[in-house]
């Protein structure tokens, strides 16, 4: 069969995933946006300029400075409307800054679901915090050999530097409590996709497992899923998967057994069986169809 894995990701992936971490400037030449595909990975930005900050279901109108909070589970875009757009962002897996006394960066009142991720901040508070990101720029540059501990000291202080100030309180709210719910079960479940390693296999497989993530009842994210869109949190769970893996059949070399792991099969029989449950055929089938 002819190789067709077509997936990549870039240098800058390849950097944020090896160091765990990464800093750097905001430029207001149209350059203020960096991809990055990994979900695992925690936002903080300091940012000047007017924008529209959406975060999962309620939309916030940043203008002059605020600092931001993104937590990978819970949805967030950005719109851009000034030209002139100034500041910096630094993106942290969990693994990165969490110590064996911490408690999960789930639990913060700045990045749980219902926390609070977006503060105005002050020109004298600005001045304080570019230093903080400045250092960090710095550090990262050098070959220090606890750089690490230092770095993680300056994003402990931002935080709790944060956790001292008011939070925003003009969002918007978005409808009712059950389409909130919703729209984050939706995105959280998209964001768990593509797969792009064998090695680093599925992990939000059960209704239950994103429940726990979004700190609710599994009987209360169903009901609420159910009754916007219809369909139970397992339907979408399940039709997402079987799209997941027909992309993996066809555009990938990975055996079946390699897909089966990816995907959160303990065995290659339950996705076998899981497989032609949802589609009718079984997943070599599928691939000697596309070769």
């Amino acid at each position: 069969m002819q190789n067709k894995n077509i997936r990549s990701v870039s240098e800058f992936n390849n950097e944020l995933k090896l160091k765990g971490f990464n800093v750097f400037q905001i430029e207001s030449d149209g350059n203020a946006t960096r991809v990055y595909s990994r979900k695992d990975f925690y936002k903080i930005c300091l940012t000047t300029g007017e924008s529209i900050i959406h975060y999962a279901d309620k939309s916030f109108d940043a203008d002059g400075t605020v600092l931001f909070f993104g937590n990978p589970h819970i949805p967030y875009s950005w719109e851009t409307i000034s030209t002139n757009y100034v500041g910096y962002t630094c993106l942290f897996s969990e693994e990165f800054l969490k110590s064996d006394r911490s408690e999960s960066l789930l639990h913060s009142p700045l990045f749980k679901i219902d926390g609070t991720p977006i503060l105005k901040i002050t020109t004298q508070q600005r001045e304080f915090l570019s230093t903080l990101f400045q250092k960090m720029i710095e550090e990262q540059q050098t070959d220090y050999a606890y750089k690490d501990d230092l770095i993680r000291n300056y994003i402990n202080l931002i935080i709790h530097e944060a956790l001292k100030l008011q939070p925003s309180e003009n969002f918007n709210q978005h409808r009712n409590a059950s389409f909130r719910i919703t729209s984050v079960f939706l995105e959280l479940l998209e964001r768990q996709f593509p797969i792009e390693d064998p090695e680093r296999p599925l992990l939000l497989k059960t209704a239950q497992d994103y429940a726990k993530n979004l700190n609710i009842h599994a009987n209360y994210l169903n009901r609420a899923v159910k009754e916007v869109t219809g369909k139970p949190t397992t339907a979408h769970i399940s039709e997402r998967i079987i799209s997941e893996a027909k992309a993996l059949l066809q555009h990938t070399d990975w055996n079946i057994a390699d897909i089966a792991y990816a995907l959160g099969f303990e065995y290659p029989t339950y996705f076998n069986n899981f497989f032609k449950k949802n589609t009718g055929t079984n997943p070599k089938s599928l691939r000697t169809q596309e070769v």
